[in-house]
């Protein structure tokens, strides 16, 4: 009897093996589902416009040598207490502001090795969105010579601008994705992600003119003459970076 079954169970699983065969090989045949919903879209907008440069930023710098250090100090304070005495009084109530820097004096050496003299200098910035006043006191500070000149984009101006132009991205960003939604066969979208970035484009500052030295007596004839200054355009711009959910 049970030789019987065991000849039976071989028959029906011989008849069942080659239906189990193509049911794995079809299942072999059948491409993996793709990860993540297919119905995700990422793309960008982004806004742009040119501004002028509305901030001057100027830096004068005093230079003095001799054979002793307090005599260099003496003569460095001097030059710069006038000159900082004088933009303060023209800064008052208007938009410019004034720092020093750079206060230093170093030794300089002789063939020998020793020191032979002590040579120093000082700077003071103006600063601000007066530039034609900012211009015409950097050229009459007794004693300052001008070394370099650099326009840039004030807070305000720069905030201005960004408000309007990431009102105009996200705008653009939103058209967009409506845009191609449709084209892709949905009704609408979702906002399922973004970042709103905002730069200067062609850089920060303007590149910083820098002015040659001139001999005491240049300087002095200069004096009495303003700084020509030119600003510039600045490129303000903001991206829309995100992703969106396409719905029928």
């Amino acid at each position: 009897m049970s030789s019987v079954l065991r000849t039976s169970s071989r028959a029906w699983l011989l008849a069942l093996l080659p239906a189990l065969l193509l049911g794995m090989a079809a299942q072999a045949q059948t491409p993996p589902i793709a990860s993540g919903p297919a119905h995700q879209l990422s793309l960008s907008a982004s806004a742009q416009t040119e501004v002028a440069r509305d901030q001057l930023a100027v830096m004068l710098q005093v230079t003095r040598e001799g054979s002793d250090a307090a005599q260099v100090q003496t003569a460095l304070k001097q030059v710069l207490d006038t000159a900082l005495n004088e933009a303060r009084r023209a800064a008052e109530g208007q938009q410019m502001t004034v720092r020093t820097s750079g206060f230093s004096i170093q030794p300089r050496h002789g063939r020998d090795g020793r020191i032979s003299g002590w040579s120093g200098s000082a700077g003071l910035t103006l600063e601000g969105r007066d530039a034609a006043r900012i211009a015409a006191l950097s050229g009459r500070l007794p004693g300052m010579a001008i070394v370099s000149t650099g326009y840039s984009l004030s807070r305000e101006a720069r905030e201005r601008h960004e408000s309007a132009l990431t009102e105009q991205a996200i705008r653009r960003f939103r058209e967009r994705a409506a845009e191609m939604s449709r084209h892709f066969g949905y009704g609408g979208y979702t906002v399922r992600e973004v970042t709103v970035q905002d730069a200067e484009v062609d850089g920060g500052m303007r590149p910083p003119m820098v002015m040659a030295r001139m001999s005491p007596l240049m300087a002095a004839a200069e004096a009495a003459a303003p700084l020509p200054t030119e600003g510039g355009q600045a490129t303000l711009g903001v991206t829309v970076q995100g992703t969106v959910t396409m719905t029928r």
